[in-house]
């Protein structure tokens, strides 16, 4: 008698970037059967979260996966790719290949895990829990932000704790619905950890211009609430009470690897992966941000394709070397900071500044390390390029500002530049 052949299940944990990317790959490489696990009910783009609160964007165009202005469910539908959604995932038995969440699970042949980050949330009593205290992250997170914006009243009564990316994000929505938000940092400068302090310092004049305050270098020392546990004062270190109608946490993000602790997967700060986006599992691959190995939108969709790959038996290493990168645009002016934006001590730094932009470019031993555009990012491919491979400009015979793309072709194997063969 004839066994019949059963089809591969594949399962993937999160349904962002890394997710959808490794679906699409899978579906064009293998009919297997194909199921994404969400605790989000619908597809869309973290990154224009801020867009919906403003309400630049509606919920349906925040989707990325509306090719052709077909909704969601026509995509999985049209993939044979099957969705289920609102479910948060609390564990994973490799032994017996199962994923794991309340009343409920799902069997795999292979496994990818895509969850992502999540909020880190402020050790401060009363904060988290707080009736009118959210987080950025969901856009169940971004309706609640929008729910009580409209509420709220347009004095200074709305507090972000957090300037960096994630906190201005909300901030910029906010300004847009016309609020005048309150924002704290520890740090003594906003977006210190993608900015330096002089294309941070224009961006804080023109939100400061827009009606924002700052409190920066100081900490939140506690709250004070009413018997509704909501949130009606911060409180911060130096004394000051801060008046607080609603509150966003926005102080960072960490990989969602909470609920693998007991599946014997190895974590550190996020999944470990190899070269295949293998984890020390039989079967289990993960993929974006949940592998701390970078926060791009664009590195987690080709790790997410690389995952796939490896996953239907077609080997295929991820190979791209990461830097940090970071894109901003506010009040239409747009700035790329790639690599390092802050020197160390040895490193060279070239600066220069005009009317309508500023430029710098750091470099370690003729090799550039980091570059902050600000302005006129146009040439921010080029920069990305020689960080990225660690290729020296000390023998190109030009000002640091002249070089471009086609001297950096010029430069051979052993660091010669050959300024002939670009001549013609």
């Amino acid at each position: 008698m004839k066994m019949k052949h059963m089809k591969q299940k594949y399962v993937i944990i999160g349904a962002s970037a890394a997710g959808i990317a490794a679906a699409r790959t899978i579906r064009n490489l293998s009919q297997a059967e194909v199921t994404i696990i969400s605790a989000d009910e619908s597809i869309y783009s973290r990154c224009m979260l801020h867009k919906f609160i403003s309400g630049e964007r509606s919920e349906r165009e925040l989707s990325f996966v509306n090719d052709n202005d077909d909704n969601t469910e026509s995509f999985f539908s049209g993939n044979n790719i099957r969705f289920v959604s609102g479910v948060t995932v609390s564990g994973v038995d490799t032994k017996d290949k199962r994923v794991i969440w309340d009343n409920g699970g799902e069997s795999y042949d292979k496994l990818l895990i895509a969850t992502g980050s999540e909020s880190v949330c402020i050790p401060i009593d009363g904060l988290a829990d707080a009736a009118n205290v959210c987080s950025l992250y969901n856009l169940s997170d971004a309706k609640l932000i929008r729910e009580k914006a409209s509420a709220a009243n347009n004095s200074g009564n709305i507090v972000i704790v957090g300037a960096g990316l994630i906190g201005l994000d909300a901030a910029y929505a906010l300004v847009e619905l016309g609020k005048k938000p309150v924002i704290i940092d520890v740090s003594p400068s906003i977006l210190s950890s993608n900015l330096d302090t002089h294309a941070a310092s224009v961006y804080e004049a023109k939100f400061a211009e827009a009606g924002c305050s700052f409190r920066l270098g100081v900490k939140v020392s506690g709250v004070i609430s009413d018997e509704s546990n909501n949130v009606t004062n911060i409180v911060l270190e130096s004394g000051e009470k801060l008046p607080c109608v609603f509150a966003i946490v926005a102080a960072g993000v960490h990989p969602a690897v909470g609920f693998l602790r007991n599946s014997g997967i190895n974590c550190g700060r996020g999944v470990i992966v190899d070269e295949y986006m293998r984890t020390s599992e039989d079967g289990v691959f993960a993929a974006g941000d949940v592998t701390a190995l970078s926060n791009s939108w664009s590195d987690a969709m080709k790790q997410g394709e690389a995952a796939a790959y490896n996953m239907c038996g077609i080997e295929k290493a991820y190979t791209d070397t990461f830097i940090q990168k970071n894109t901003l645009n506010f009040f239409g002016l747009q700035t790329l900071s790639a690599g390092r934006v802050i020197p160390s001590d040895g490193d060279e730094v070239y600066c220069r500044e005009d009317i309508v932009r500023y430029e710098k470019i750091i470099v370690r031993d003729g090799v550039p390390v980091g570059v902050v555009l600000q302005g006129d990012i146009s040439h921010s491919g080029f920069w990305q390029h020689m960080i990225k491979n660690k290729i020296s400009i000390s023998g190109i015979p030009k000002p640091i500002w002249k070089i471009s793309f086609a001297d950096s072709f010029a430069i051979s194997k052993n660091g010669e530049y050959k300024w002939a063969e670009i001549r013609g």
